[in-house]
């Protein structure tokens, strides 16, 4: 019976989707989008959501800096090369050196689910290079409902998490909170941060002539203390009309970040939001949206825990603000559905120096000179259905203008007309067959443009802050063709994807020159995704997935010889097995891999990675409606690998001569346990 209701489940979705379920976790992969599912209820593990997107898709790999708010790469593009927004609203982190990426303010406690769209097939949105990540959080119900979420693992790791939910026919409201902390986690050889450090100085790779190393007094500090509150009311105004009103809260205190010099002292964001729909206005006007967003964040990060400040330690603090607005209209017109409208943001960016807490003199103070990044734009989309073919067009015109308060830094401007042609054939209710063809454009960031590093003493005795940024820098520009395939069979679904990028100015990090160390070069990349399921019995079925990218430079960076791409993740692969027990209790054994590191960019630090293969299990069992119980162990084996390389676009450990810098090691054999109460 099982089978007959899972299989029904697939065919009823086959016009649309192909849905697999990753360690519990629905995903609904469709021809342009995957779409994780149910992050609220089924990710309890922690709250790093790209530590669980790593998980569940094999074109997703982790960029780890911590134990927690930890950064993504999609298609071998991270930063402003793929977009990020929750619940519309875009997110930006104030860190320069990706302590706080867009995916690290927002917790999984507060996630519904997540589109994740590859490709450059989204105009309504700015800066969509690559792909964008769409998180869509929790939703407030009329019913009185809730849950209460207690977890604890290995290193002392404690969570508690609630959500409450409530209201009336036309207003409803919700609010979520949780709290968590871990110690330092321990790699597959049993060193923590402090230690993995340590084991770095001893080899001789990392320089002790400022030395890294955590003081006494804080080597056990725990690695993070997170928490977050999120409140939500939404207010059916008439029949056609909604508002909905969001205010999100995240604290984050003594954050660690072992293979950098520094350590976040707190990373705190605020996210404001309003919707305002209208729907059924006539016949131009199906769905009118009005939205508007704010968000904040501050993030302080300083060498105080250091031996290097154990007299003299430097802060690094910077703010950054972004604004939005997007008002849309959508109708249709015979076999058209339209979709037309307006696209606005401002981002401002600041940070500077602090040396024992006091600023540094104005000359040395500032490393992002309150810039300004303002986008105007106006995107138009089609959708056409022609038989059993479905078209989708969209138009984006892009005026953006970025300043620096610093009158010495030049102003940018930069105007591009971005669009795509996607195309899907319905062969039979089992295959469909797609491609696209699509162009897009993203601007470079203050840091890119113009961040001045901190002042370092000369030989002379003076002081000198050398620019790394590059203040002529060109936008990049993607002219991107994808093409694939899905099936539908009676025990399993299969899907394919392949994709061909050419990047023109591709904006890379040359760590050969001492200044304006940021140049556009051209590149291509592509790749080759693959995904499906398997129902051996009723109780039985298995997933998997696999993704392959590989990257070029037409030529070498100034002063270079190589042309290899960097972060550019070798061959990944996720497998999973699920067993039904009964209909109470579930299991799942999986596996996730990856090749080697045989292609890297060398001149710009990173280095061969070893292949490895980590085995996870995970048992839940609902007991009497109500509770829901769950253990797990992730890296069974309790390997020591590595999945992030050391591009030195972060500012990672100081290096001896050229010698490889430091390796950030996974967990080890990590085991966790949650209750959850559902009422």
């Amino acid at each position: 019976m099982k089978k007959i209701i899972y299989l029904s489940f697939a065919c009823s979705l086959l016009l649309q989707a192909t849905q697999v379920e990753l360690e519990a976790i629905n995903v609904e992969a469709k021809v342009d989008t995957e779409v994780i599912k149910d992050v609220h209820g089924e990710d309890i593990k922690s709250a790093d959501l790209a530590e669980a997107l790593f998980k569940q898709s094999p074109s997703i790999s982790l960029v780890r800096r911590s134990g927690i708010a930890n950064d993504v790469i999609v298609r071998g593009q991270k930063k402003d090369n793929i977009n990020v927004t929750i619940d519309g609203a875009k997110v930006c982190g104030a860190c320069p050196n990706r302590m706080d990426p867009p995916v690290s303010h927002v917790l999984t406690n507060n996630i519904d689910y997540i589109e994740l769209n590859e490709g450059p097939f989204n105009v309504e949105d700015f800066g969509v290079l690559s792909a964008d990540v769409k998180i869509h959080t929790i939703k407030p119900s009329k019913e009185l409902s809730g849950d209460i979420n207690l977890g604890y693992g290995s290193w002392n790791y404690k969570k508690a998490a609630f959500s409450l939910s409530g209201g009336t026919e036309s207003l409803r409201i919700l609010v979520s909170g949780s709290a968590e902390s871990s110690e330092q986690y321990e790699d597959g050889k049993g060193d923590d941060f402090a230690e993995q450090i340590q084991r770095e100085i001893d080899a001789g790779k990392v320089s002790v002539r400022k030395n890294p190393q955590y003081q006494e007094k804080y080597k056990d500090l725990d690695a993070y203390d997170k928490k977050t509150l999120m409140t939500k009311i939404f207010w059916d105004i008439a029949d056609n009309q909604e508002l909905k009103l969001s205010y999100t809260a995240n604290r984050s205190d003594d954050v660690l970040y072992p293979s950098s010099k520094m350590d976040a002292m707190y990373d705190d964001s605020d996210i404001y939001n309003m919707e305002y729909t209208l729907k059924a206005l006539g016949k131009y006007s199906k769905k009118f949206d009005l939205q508007l967003y704010q968000s904040e964040v501050e993030h302080p990060m300083s060498t105080k825990y250091r031996k290097m400040g154990k007299k003299i330690y430097m802060t690094h603090a910077l703010t950054t603000k972004m604004q939005g607005a997007k008002l849309k209209n959508s109708f249709d017109v015979g076999n058209h559905t339209i979709t037309a409208g307006l696209d606005y943001s401002l981002r401002n960016w600041d940070g500077g120096y602090f040396k024992n807490d006091k600023p540094l003199p104005e000359k040395f103070f500032h490393s992002i000179y309150d810039v300004d990044t303002e986008n105007k734009s106006l995107f138009l989309k089609d959708k056409m259905h022609i038989g059993k073919m479905i078209l989708d067009m969209g138009l984006r015109y892009d005026s953006t203008e970025i300043t620096s308060a610093n009158t010495k830094q030049q102003s940018n401007d930069y105007d591009e007309l971005n669009g795509y042609l996607y195309a899907t054939y319905h062969a039979n209710n089992k295959s469909k067959y797609f491609a696209g063809v699509g162009r897009s454009s993203r601007v470079p960031d203050a840091k890119e443009l113009y961040w001045i590093g901190a002042p370092m003493k000369m030989p002379n005795g003076s002081m000198k802050a050398m620019s790394i940024g590059t203040p002529h820098l060109d936008a990049t520009i993607n002219y991107e063709f994808d093409m694939g395939m899905e099936r539908q069979f009676d025990d399993a679904t299969f899907k394919a994807k392949l994709f061909y990028s050419q990047l023109d100015n591709f904006i890379a990090y040359n760590a050969s020159k001492k200044m304006n160390r940021y140049e556009n070069v051209d590149a291509s990349i592509y790749g080759i995704e693959m995904s499906g399921t398997y129902i051996a019995t009723e109780s039985l079925y298995f997933d998997y997935g696999f993704a392959y990218q590989r990257g070029k430079k037409e030529s070498p960076l100034s002063g270079q010889s190589g042309t290899n791409m960097p972060e550019i993740p070798p061959f990944k692969y996720n497998l999973a097995a699920n067993y039904d027990w009964n209909e109470s209790f579930t299991l799942r054994a999986e596996l996730v891999g990856s090749d080697s590191w045989s292609d890297f960019d060398a001149e710009n630090g990173e280095q061969k990675l070893d292949a490895y293969t980590i085995f996870n299990l995970k048992a839940t069992k609902s007991v009497a409606q109500n509770f829901e119980f769950t253990i797990g162990v992730d890296n069974l084996f309790d390997t020591t690998y590595a999945v992030s390389n050391t591009y030195k676009d972060l500012i990672l450990l100081p290096t001896v001569g050229n010698q490889e810098v430091m390796l950030m090691n996974e967990p080890g054999r990590y085991l966790y346990a949650n209750v959850k109460y559902t009422f």
